[in-house]
């Protein structure tokens, strides 16, 4: 199986806070997470601005379709245990036509927001050097 890939800011500390979270909650190999910033996110999507991938997360699915921000949102939940009900619920017409709004508002004041995310331990994933990062399964919950 292929991996959906998640294209973040890696600047951000909120944003590597949500990845952190997105690689914790994924099924092994469903998900791979890049830093906007990357020589790797730049050599593997060369087609990408970075201005692209700094305005809003980027979820690159397996069949190389590519979905920006609150458009992602839906795709990612569902790949997630145990939040495929919210990505159900973000597909819902009312929630659907507001989502735009909030997530925009996010994503500009991400770094004023980050303060509001405490910094945990490194968890069970491991990024390289150039933000490139994937799941530990021999430290994985079976829960």
């Amino acid at each position: 199986m292929t991996a959906s890939v998640l294209i973040y800011d890696g600047e951000c500390p909120l944003c590597r806070t949500a990845r952190d979270w997105v690689l914790e909650k994924s099924p092994s190999g469903s998900v791979e997470a890049l830093a906007c910033q990357s020589p790797e996110r730049k050599q593997r999507f060369p087609n990408m601005e970075e201005t692209q991938c700094m305005e809003a997360m980027q979820l690159v699915l397996p069949d190389g379709h590519i979905l920006s921000g609150e458009k992602a949102l839906p795709n990612l939940l569902a790949l997630l245990k145990g939040w495929r009900w919210l990505a159900s619920l973000l597909n819902w017409p009312l929630v659907r036509n507001v989502s735009p709004i909030i997530y925009r508002l996010i994503a500009k004041n991400r770094i004023a927001l980050s303060i509001l995310v405490s910094k945990k331990g490194e968890g069970d994933h491991s990024c390289s050097d150039d933000d490139a990062c994937s799941i530990d399964d021999s430290s994985r919950n079976s829960n």
